[in-house]
Parts: structure tokens; C-alpha cells; sequence
């Protein structure tokens, strides 16, 4: 099999929600836990942290402003960590050992579409959420915008509704 220097480059979106850990379980089981050393992709985890609020940061200079601002981005920063560690973690439970796990700030769709360009991913895996069309239409589908814009194949997995 291929060195780890030829191997092709999995992008793995995560979030806080079940259904990104569902497809980084699935994808862990289905292309990197039966091949050990020899799986044919590097993992690439990218956890994109969202910006404050604009109503936050549009608090102004003063004490309000100056107090909730701060502590918002404290907030969105833990989160992030505790996402990134969570993923480590069960990639090690798992024994994937080498994964690399970013954290970036900004609307997802933008970076997990800049994170396949960066590093030339073949694949870009997604969970979906499973919203209906009302939901989607209203908060934006990033698998979606993803699988129009990534520029490699994408992979949506979708949760079970139930067990077989």
C-alpha cells in the first residue's frame, strides 16, 4: 500500500452535534480502523468555530459591550477545544493515531471548502443534520453548499433513524 506521504487526504467536518459524530465514527469503521497503518487516507478533522454574534460585537464601547464580547469568544473558543479533544480522543479509541485536528473561525461552508483546497483533499466528509426543506431553507444547508463548491468528491453520511 501506499506510503503516508501518497496517501490522499480525507477532510472530515466536526461539530458539537451528534450527527457529525456519527460520521466520524462511521467514516473511522469504514476506511481507517480495518486498515490500521495501511488506511488509504491521512484524516484531516476541521472544526469550524463560529464568529460571535454581530449583535455581540455591535454592543458598543460600553460596559455591556466591553463585558459580553470578551466572554462570547471565551465561550466559542472552549467549545472549540472540548470539539477538537473529543474528536482526538475517539480517534485514539479507535486506534487512529495520526489525525490532525484544526480549529478555524468562520461560517463553515467557507471553511470546510477552503480546507479541502488547502490540502488538496480528495474527500470531504459531512454529517447530515437531516433538516426538512423549511429548515434548511431558512438556516442554509452547508452539506449542500458543500457539494456544489468543494472542489473533491463529498460524502454526506446520514444517521439511521433506527437500528436493523
Amino acid at each position: 500500500m501506499a506510503s503516508s506521504q501518497e496517501k490522499r487526504i480525507m477532510v472530515l467536518a466536526m461539530d458539537a452535534h451528534e450527527h457529525s459524530n456519527y460520521a466520524l465514527e462511521w467514516t473511522l469503521d469504514h476506511f481507517f480502523t480495518p486498515f490500521g497503518a495501511n488506511a488509504p487516507f491521512n484524516l484531516v478533522i476541521v472544526n469550524a468555530k463560529p464568529s460571535p454574534p454581530p449583535a455581540v460585537s455591535m454592543a458598543g464601547p460600553g460596559a455591556l459591550g466591553s463585558e459580553i464580547f470578551p466572554a462570547v469568544q471565551v465561550q466559542l473558543k472552549a467549545n472549540a477545544e472540548q470539539i477538537a479533544e473529543k474528536a482526538k480522543q475517539f480517534c485514539a479509541s479507535k486506534s487512529v493515531l495520526e489525525v490532525l485536528v484544526e480549529v478555524v473561525e468562520g461560517d463553515a461552508r467557507n471553511v470546510l471548502c477552503d480546507a479541502v483546497d488547502r490540502h488538496r483533499a480528495s474527500v470531504l466528509v459531512l454529517g447530515s443534520h437531516g433538516y426538512g426543506a423549511i429548515k434548511r431553507a431558512v438556516l442554509g444547508s452547508v452539506s449542500d453548499h458543500c457539494a456544489r463548491h468543494a472542489h473533491c468528491s463529498v460524502m454526506i453520511v446520514k444517521r439511521p433513524k433506527f437500528k436493523y
